[in-house]
C-alpha cells in the first residue's frame, strides 16, 4: 500500500524536515520510491511512498497537472480507470503516467470536488490547487484506504497513517474515548486511538482553504 503525506501552513513555510520525516515513516508500505514536493511559496508540501505495481518506471508521485497548477499524491485502486482515462484524453488531458491515480487529478481539474461523483474503488488522496490555494483530500466510501489529520499552530498535517504524523512532530498520546469506541460493535469513525488525531471518515472530503478547514460527507 502506498503512503501519502500533506502538510499545509497558514503561517509561512512548512517545516520541510518534518515533511521528509513523515514520508520516510511510511516507506514500509511504499519501498520502491519516496518523494517529496514543496510549493513555490513553501506553504504546502506533499510526500509519497510508492509500491510499484502499475508503471514501475514512470509512476513517481507527486504528479503535476499539465499546467503545473495542481499536484496530487494518492493511494488508489480506481474502478473503470481505463474508461475514465480515455474520456479525459478525448477532452484534451495529457497523462504523465500510466497510474490509475492520475485520473483523480484531471477529474479535479475539470470538476473540482464533484470529481468524487465519478470515482469508485479504494482510495485516499490529497490535491494541492495553487490557483485556489486549496488543499483537497478525500477517502473512499467504505473507508478501505486510511487517512487521518491533525491541526495545531496554523499547520494542517494529513497522512495515511498516524505514525507519519508522529514523525512530523505531532505529540503522541492515547485517546481513551477513541480506544473504548474502537472496541464497540460500531466504532466511532470520527475518533482515532490517538489524542488530537482524527480520521477522515469514510465517504468524506477534507478541504483546507485560507478561511479554514472543513470535513464534508460526499455520499
Amino acid at each position: 500500500m502506498c503512503g501519502i503525506v500533506a502538510i499545509r501552513s497558514t503561517r509561512g513555510a512548512i517545516p520541510e524536515e518534518a515533511l521528509r520525516r513523515a514520508t520516510i515513516a511510511l516507506r514500509h508500505g511504499g519501498p520502491d520510491d519516496q518523494q517529496t514536493w514543496v510549493s513555490g511559496c513553501g506553504a504546502v508540501g506533499l510526500g509519497h511512498t510508492r509500491l510499484a505495481i502499475i508503471d514501475d518506471v514512470g509512476g513517481t508521485q507527486p504528479i503535476a497537472s499539465e499546467d503545473g497548477r495542481s499536484w496530487i499524491v494518492a493511494s488508489a485502486e480506481f474502478r473503470e480507470c481505463e474508461e475514465i482515462r480515455m474520456s479525459l484524453e478525448m477532452q484534451g488531458h495529457r497523462f504523465r503516467t500510466h497510474q490509475d491515480n492520475e485520473i483523480a487529478l484531471h477529474l479535479y481539474e475539470d470538476m473540482g470536488s464533484e470529481c468524487l461523483e465519478h470515482l469508485r474503488g479504494r482510495f485516499s488522496f490529497a490535491i494541492w490547487d495553487e490557483d485556489e490555494k486549496t488543499l483537497f483530500a478525500a477517502r473512499d466510501r467504505s473507508g478501505l484506504k486510511p487517512l487521518c489529520y491533525h491541526q495545531s499552530n496554523g499547520i494542517l498535517y494529513l497522512a495515511s497513517e498516524a505514525k507519519a504524523l508522529f514523525a512530523a512532530g505531532v505529540a503522541q498520546g492515547g485517546d481513551t474515548h477513541g480506544v473504548n469506541g474502537a472496541l464497540q460493535a460500531f466504532p466511532n469513525e470520527e475518533r482515532s486511538l490517538f489524542a488530537n488525531i482524527f480520521p477522515v471518515p469514510p465517504g468524506h472530503m477534507l478541504v483546507s482553504t485560507p478561511d479554514g478547514t472543513r470535513l464534508t460527507c460526499y455520499l
